[in-house]
Parts: structure tokens; C-alpha cells; sequence
């Protein structure tokens, strides 16, 4: 029974301050009431938090955009993440992709021109199908987790005290207004007529006005308390900067890693298909070697470099090349196959002369070896000073 007696009242003192917040609120928004504001100091803190907030959410939510664009899967690794499950594994756009090839290239007969490319191509695809499984892990695991532990863990934990300030702020406010419509009612007692009602009343309002004082000293503390609690939660926003920084440094090295592997993979790639013609001879045509053209290859001269020591050079002064009179010296950068007796196979890292020939395609130089002469692919070559 007095559990329950104990329950009963509880649950009265709770549903009084609840309607006591309310009253205060609403009298605060129709302008019948004063309002406590908070610091400078903490009201910026505040808008900093709500700031990192909306924008480390945005940025989360765009990059697992980025990492998966498919929002079936999305949506389905959401599922097992919240029923602490791990997904099955699902094979990549750039791993089917390859699959597919490779599965074509071999029904075309890898001892095909076709065939083998496809297989090659394929190949590649596949090989960056797994950078690109590697690059989300590692993205998800430095970059997107601790953005993600923020928004679940020490933003709420900010906002669950920032609702309780609010609450204390409304009973601070509560109490002044009590305090005042008590010094009211006691000023207004001392004011009337009988001696007897006027003895009464100041007595009555002088003990209200002594309470209420005493309520309000209780609330100022308690708000005053929580302020400083919520402030001090509110400072760490700036190592949670600090954090993210570092988890974008790291996301940054991953992409980094990630264009340098498939680069290079296309590089190899573009190597290893140079031995075949893009068109074969057909009614006297003449076959054109597979180069890649000049403006579609210069990257620049500087090096890509990433994290992992990877160094990838592109060839440079091409069309140095192209536009230089008379002869020059040129480096080959890797191998290739002459389709055909019109043009000189090459070894990487020889040095061979080479100059240009008027009506001469733009993408190709006329190379010299000793009594050997043959059109090579400028994209093969890098000019010596």
C-alpha cells in the first residue's frame, strides 16, 4: 500500500511538472512569459554540434551512395546490420562484367585474336572487381563507422542533455514566474483596506514568496548544473573535427589506392592487347595497330603516387614527338608487336630514332633500328633530351 501511495504521488509530482513545462512553453511562445537564454559561449556550442550533425549525416549517407549505388543492396545490408547479421556476398558490376568476357572469350576460342582479348579484358575487370571490394571495406571500416558512431552514439548522448538543459530551463523560468506573481500578490495584499484581511493575506504570500525563492534557488542550481554539463559534452565536438579529419585522410589513401590498382591494371591491360590489330585485313585494307591516341592518353609527366609505394609514370612530350623536325631519341616504355611488315616491333626500355613523316597519322612516328624501319605508336614512346 505504501509502494502504491508512493507510485500515486510520483506519478502527480511528474504529471504537475510536466504541465507546469507546458504552461511555461506555451506562455514563452505567445509572448505572455520571459524566457532564460542560454550563454553565447553554449549557444554556439550548440549550433556547431547540430552543424556537424546534419552534415556528417548528409556526407555519410552520399558516400554510401557513392560505395554502393544499387539501393536494393543498400537497403538489404541495412537489414542485416541491424539484425547483427552479415551479408551474403554478391559479386560486383566490374566482376560480372569480367566474368561475362571471360566467359565469351573462351566460347570464341582463346587461340583467337577476339577470344584471347576478351579473356584479357576480362581478366582486368575482374582484378578490379577486387580493388573495388577492398576500396569499400576499407572505406566502411575507417571512414564511414566512425561518422556512423557519432550520429548513433555521441550525438545522441548530446542531445538527450540538451533536451534535459531545455527541460531545466523551463523550470527555472516555472519558478521565476511564481516568484513574481507571489511578490505580486504580496504587494497587492499589503495594499488593502480591513487590518485583519491584510494581516491574512501578507502572511500567506509572505510564506509563497519564501517557497517560491526557495524553488527558484533549487531550479538555478539544477539548470546551472546541467549547463555545465552540456557544455563540457559540447567542447568535445572539436576532437570529434579532429577524429573525422583523420578518418578522411584515411578514406582519401583508399581512393587513392584504389585509382592508382586500376590504373595500373589498365595499363598492363593496354600493354598486353598492343600485339593485337583493331582491324584485320579485309579486301586489301590495311590492318591499324591498336594505339591508343596521344589526346587520349597524356595524363601529364608528373607521376601518380599512391600510399602503397605504387608509382605509375605515363608518357610524356608527346607531342613534342609529333611536332620536333628532323630526328630525335626516343625511349620505349613497353613492348610491341608489328602487325604488320609496315611497322617495327619494339622492346621496352630500347632507345630507337624516330622523326615524322608528312600525311603520316597523328597518333603514330616513323622509328628507326639500325637498318630496321617501321611506323611505331608515339603512345609507346618517350622523348630523350
Amino acid at each position: 500500500m505504501n509502494i502504491m501511495d508512493f507510485n500515486v504521488k510520483k506519478l502527480a509530482a511528474d504529471a504537475g511538472t510536466f504541465l507546469s513545462r507546458a504552461v511555461q512553453f506555451t506562455e514563452e511562445k505567445l509572448g505572455q512569459a520571459e524566457k532564460t537564454e542560454l550563454d553565447a559561449h553554449l549557444e554556439n556550442l550548440l549550433s556547431k554540434a547540430e552543424c556537424t550533425k546534419i552534415w556528417t549525416e548528409k556526407i555519410m549517407k552520399q558516400t554510401e551512395v557513392l560505395l554502393q549505388p544499387n539501393p536494393n543492396a543498400r537497403i538489404e545490408e541495412f537489414v542485416y546490420e541491424k539484425l547483427d547479421r552479415k551479408a551474403p556476398s554478391r559479386i560486383n558490376n566490374p566482376e560480372l562484367l569480367g566474368q561475362y568476357m571471360i566467359d565469351a572469350g573462351t566460347e570464341f576460342g582463346p587461340g583467337t585474336a577476339y577470344g584471347n582479348a576478351l579473356i584479357k579484358c576480362g581478366e582486368t575487370q575482374k582484378r578490379i572487381g577486387t580493388a573495388d571490394r577492398e576500396l569499400i571495406q576499407t572505406s566502411a571500416l575507417n571512414f564511414l563507422t566512425p561518422l556512423r558512431n557519432f550520429i548513433e552514439g555521441d550525438y545522441k548522448t548530446i542531445a538527450k542533455e540538451r533536451k534535459l538543459l531545455q527541460n531545466k530551463r523551463l523550470d527555472l523560468d516555472a519558478a521565476k514566474t511564481r516568484l513574481k506573481k507571489a511578490k505580486a500578490a504580496e504587494t497587492r495584499a499589503s495594499q488593502l483596506n480591513s487590518a485583519r484581511l491584510e494581516g491574512d493575506n501578507i502572511m500567506i504570500w509572505a510564506e509563497e514568496v519564501t517557497k517560491s525563492e526557495q524553488e527558484l534557488r533549487i531550479t538555478q542550481s539544477e539548470f546551472d548544473r546541467q549547463a555545465e554539463i552540456t557544455r563540457l559534452l559540447l567542447e568535445g565536438i572539436s576532437s570529434t573535427h579532429a577524429h573525422h579529419l583523420r578518418c578522411l585522410n584515411d578514406f582519401v589513401e583508399a581512393q587513392m589506392t584504389y585509382y592508382a590498382q586500376c590504373y595500373q591494371y589498365m595499363l598492363d591491360l593496354q600493354k598486353q592487347l598492343g600485339s593485337f590489330p583493331s582491324n584485320y585485313c579485309n579486301n586489301n585494307q590495311t590492318s591499324v595497330a591498336p594505339a591508343p591516341s596521344a589526346s587520349s592518353n597524356v595524363i601529364g609527366s608528373s607521376a601518380l603516387t599512391s600510399t602503397s609505394g605504387l608509382v605509375i609514370t605515363s608518357p610524356s612530350n608527346l607531342i613534342d614527338l609529333k611536332e620536333c623536325s628532323g630526328s630525335r631519341k626516343a625511349r620505349v616504355l613497353y613492348d610491341y608487336d608489328a602487325a604488320n611488315s609496315s611497322e617495327l616491333s619494339l622492346l621496352a626500355d630500347e632507345v630507337i630514332t624516330v622523326f615524322s613523316v608528312v600525311g603520316m597519322d597523328s597518333d603514330w612516328l616513323m622509328g628507326e633500328r639500325g637498318n630496321q624501319k617501321g611506323r611505331v605508336p608515339i603512345t609507346y614512346l618517350e622523348l630523350l633530351n
